[in-house]
């Protein structure tokens, strides 16, 4: 069984009491130990390992950057995320070497535990300050403060202030019980990897419990109804700005009608059928994904 959920757990103090402190703030960003998370256009800079820069690498960043943020302290080291999207291709990767700007999805599961979710973080925060240029009451810009925590509204006369904000999705395993242990439900979604088949997912809807969500999304988009629903496990998922919280629930009723225009497919899998996968064709979901926490967690219970 997968123990690991990806993105959660990066030790980091983030710090909140010195987020006013600019004072404090630019010391840090001149202190030849720094530690600055580039990342350009969506993509992290990592080589072997996520690339930490400081020093003269970390200047010529911090100096060329769009946007930054204070992600918090390793001990006495600050760290900082820096969106460098604005530079052209050549200037990023000059900017990089040795590393490469990367999608975090094709290598998040690679990395420790600690060093994912701090490029989640860093990844997850700038997005946010990339949709928030302009305040959603009045229209006019947004400026950012608290060492990127804060985006303000320059209009006087709203000067509304803007927080970081994820959006909640539940992501949910459906079993119900039979021979050998029972199956789970699974769906193939249209955009998928060819033969992946994962959890079912959806986003919380306002007016909701997240309970009633999970009901909500296995019936629209496979025509199950569930009770017992019990959260699990969460997971943030910046790709580009989720929390992922996930549940387990049994299906009451058993015939499956998909919504093709959410899933291509779904059916029921026993722990055999998921076991011989690989030979028909299909697969799980990737590895960074809470969706195979998840199924790993239900595969372990005998």
């Amino acid at each position: 069984m997968s123990k690991r959920i990806y993105y959660t757990g990066s030790g980091l103090d983030r710090a909140d009491r010195l987020r006013g402190d600019t004072h404090w703030v630019a010391d840090r960003l001149t202190d030849a130990t720094t530690c600055v998370l580039p990342v350009w256009r969506d993509l992290n800079l990592v080589a072997a390992d996520p690339l930490y820069l400081s020093g003269d690498a970390a200047r010529n960043v911090i100096e060329r950057a769009d946007e930054i943020v204070l992600l918090g302290l390793r001990g006495e080291t600050a760290f900082f995320a820096a969106d460098v999207s604005s530079v052209d291709e050549v200037a990023a990767a000059e900017m990089g070497a040795p590393g490469k700007f990367t999608d975090l999805r094709t290598c998040g599961s690679t990395f420790p535990l600690d060093d994912g979710s701090i490029l989640a973080y860093a990844k997850g925060m700038l997005v946010w300050h990339r949709r928030h240029r302009f305040c959603g009451d009045c229209g006019h810009p947004t400026l950012s403060a608290e060492a990127g925590h804060l985006r303000k509204c320059t209009n006087a006369d709203c000067a509304k202030p803007h927080f970081p904000r994820t959006d909640p999705a539940v992501i949910m395993l459906v079993t119900r019980p039979g021979p050998d242990g029972g199956s789970c439900l699974l769906g193939h979604k249209p955009g998928f990897l060819p033969g992946m088949y994962s959890t079912l997912a959806g986003f919380v809807e306002p007016g909701e419990s997240l309970e009633d969500t999970v009901a909500r999304e296995v019936f629209e988009e496979a025509g199950v109804q569930v009770a017992d629903v019990r959260y699990r496990a969460s997971q943030p998922w910046p790709f580009p700005a989720s929390l992922m919280l996930g549940y387990r629930a049994q299906a009451t009723t058993f015939d499956i009608k998909i919504n093709p225009e959410e899933l291509s497919d779904a059916a029921w899998f026993t722990r055999e059928d998921i076991a011989r996968m690989p030979e028909n064709g299909k697969r799980l979901p990737r590895p960074d994904s809470i969706a195979l926490w998840l199924i790993d967690e239900w595969l372990a219970e005998t």
